[in-house]
This record gives C-alpha cells, sequence and structure tokens, in this order.
C-alpha cells in the first residue's frame, strides 16, 4: 500500500498474548494488499479487470473490498467511483512508487474524457466471484481504509484500546494509554512539520486525502493520484488536502475523496449537507472546518 503501517495496544489486565494479536493485524494489511493491489498483474483485483465482463472468482478479502467499494459508488451516487485505473495508467502512474512533487515526469496527461456509463458489477458470493465491467477499477484508498476496519476487528479481541494507523488512514478504538481520547496530528500538506491541527478521538477513525506525496509531472502539467471520476482528471481545484471523522476507516476514506474532489468552491456546502466532521487546507494553505469537526478539535483553527 505504499504505506507505512502502525499499531498502538494498551494491553486489558489479564489479557492472552498481545504481540500475537498486534502480529495478527498486521497480517491484515499483508492479505489486503496481496488482493486487491493493481501493481500485481497476478493479484485477484488485476484478473478481475482483466475479466472484464465475465465473473472471475477472486476469495473473499478481494470480493468484500468490490462489494465494499460498489456500495460506496451508490451511497455517494457515483461521486466516488473506483474506475479510475485507466485515467490514473494514462497519466503515468503504472508503478508503486511516492511520488514526491516533479521527482517524476511522465508523458502529457490525455484531456478530459466523456463520464463513465453507471456501475452495475456482478456478484456470486458463494464463489467469491466478481464481474467488473468494461472499465477496470483502483482499490488503493477504500482497501487501505478496509484494511484498518479489518485489523482494528481482529485485535479488538485482545484489547479493546488500540490505535492503527496506514498512510494517513487511522482507527482510535477506546482510550489512550492513561486514559482519555487519542490524539491525533493533521499533517501539514505542504510539508511543514508542525501540525495543523490536534484532533481528540475516540471509537472513531481519521482518514486523509492528500496530494503531498503522489504528485508528479505529465508533459509540462503537475497532476495527482486523486482523479474526478467524471472527467479523468485530477480533481479538487483549490485544495491541498481534506481530512475526515467518521465512525469507520473505510467510509471516513471515500468521504475524504469525495470532500476533496468537491474543491475549495463546494467542499463547506457538501460536508454541512452529509454532517460530515471535516477539515481542509486550501491550496494557499487556508484552513478551513466544518461545523461537526469542533467536537474533536483539540486544538487549531476555529
Amino acid at each position: 500500500m505504499a504505506s507505512d503501517v502502525m499499531v498502538r495496544a494498551v494491553a486489558a489486565p489479564g489479557a492472552d498474548d498481545l504481540g500475537a494479536a498486534v502480529r495478527g493485524a498486521l497480517d491484515v494489511f499483508a492479505a489486503v494488499e496481496s488482493a486487491c493491489t493493481r501493481f500485481d498483474p497476478a493479484s485477484p483485483l488485476m484478473r478481475a479487470n482483466h475479466g472484464a465482463d465475465r465473473f472471475c472468482p477472486v476469495g473473499p478479502t478481494c470480493f468484500e473490498a468490490v462489494v465494499e467499494a460498489h456500495r460506496a459508488y451508490s451511497r455517494t451516487r457515483g461521486r466516488f467511483d473506483p474506475r479510475v485505473l485507466a485515467d490514473l495508467v494514462a497519466m503515468g502512474y503504472d508503478r508503486s512508487l511516492p511520488f514526491s512533487g516533479g521527482g517524476l515526469t511522465t508523458p502529457p496527461a490525455p484531456s478530459r474524457r466523456a463520464p463513465l456509463p453507471p456501475w452495475r458489477p456482478g456478484f456470486r458470493g458463494s464463489s467469491f466471484a466478481v464481474r467488473i465491467g468494461p472499465h477496470p477499477v483502483d482499490l488503493g484508498g477504500i482497501g487501505k481504509g478496509l484494511a484498518v476496519r479489518w485489523a482494528s476487528q481482529a485485535l479488538r479481541r485482545a484489547t479493546a484500546d488500540h490505535l492503527i494507523e496506514a498512510g494517513g488512514d487511522c482507527y482510535c478504538a477506546g482510550s489512550a494509554p492513561g486514559g482519555g481520547p487519542w490524539q491525533v496530528a493533521v499533517e501539514d500538506p505542504a510539508g511543514g512539520a508542525d501540525p495543523l491541527a490536534v484532533l481528540g478521538v475516540r471509537d472513531r477513525a481519521c482518514a486523509t486525502s492528500s496530494i503531498r506525496l503522489r504528485r508528479w509531472r505529465a508533459g509540462q502539467e503537475e497532476v495527482h493520484h486523486l482523479v474526478d471520476p467524471r472527467s479523468g482528471r485530477p480533481g479538487g481545484a483549490g485544495l491541498a488536502s481534506v481530512t475526515v471523522v467518521g465512525p469507520d476507516p473505510a467510509e471516513a476514506e471515500v468521504w475524504s475523496k469525495v470532500l476533496f474532489l468537491a474543491g475549495r468552491r463546494q467542499i463547506a456546502a457538501l460536508a454541512q449537507r452529509k454532517a460530515l466532521a471535516a477539515l481542509w487546507v486550501e491550496a494557499n494553505g487556508a484552513i478551513a472546518t466544518s461545523p461537526a469537526l469542533a467536537s474533536y478539535l483539540v486544538w487549531g483553527p476555529r
């Protein structure tokens, strides 16, 4: 997933081997990576992508990830649409690299394309088979959120108090060591050493969509990996990052991307309409929050 994974767990009195439980939680990430990566042509996801309109057995992990991606597509009325793999590849994002502003140059990106037709995948739960359809999917973002969710579910059998973080997505379960909520720093997308805000989070997820790392030059144009499914082009005009707090890490990941793609002019109205707890950083460095974030803000902009 091109991300470091961190687990912090508080041992419960009389608990069994916490180390084994943490190792089991970390194993979840390896399983999701193996099943859902787009960078291995032999992965279950890529086999399904190549199958297009044919049903392809993918195993339970990839099957559930595609099901969840379609649920998110339906829930957001297509604002979240993972069928952007071809667009990413066309822009040069065809390898697993932590691109860092200007460190990579690829051929010029294609111009805006026509909107995709409605996504109607097929699912056969008895055989864990999926039919993706003619437009291949990228499960990168939601896959990471699902891995955080499933790792937390595995770890909570050993301890109710833990934090799992992977590349900007985290779940904060129970209390931090010493009691009280877990404190989550919101990173400066400009690369500054100090956080822009600190959130107090308990039994909630926190996800950030940012263009700090995965951006590069396509010809003479600077592009990034957060693609608007309506156009096949990088979206989020005027924004540098969006952070969302919510009950589930995969759902928070989805909404952080949807809000980012709304762009600077529409993000506030959308966040308020959906009652989302969100903080966003504009391209000029200005910081704003939705009303629902106030209950989580330890310090930062108000």
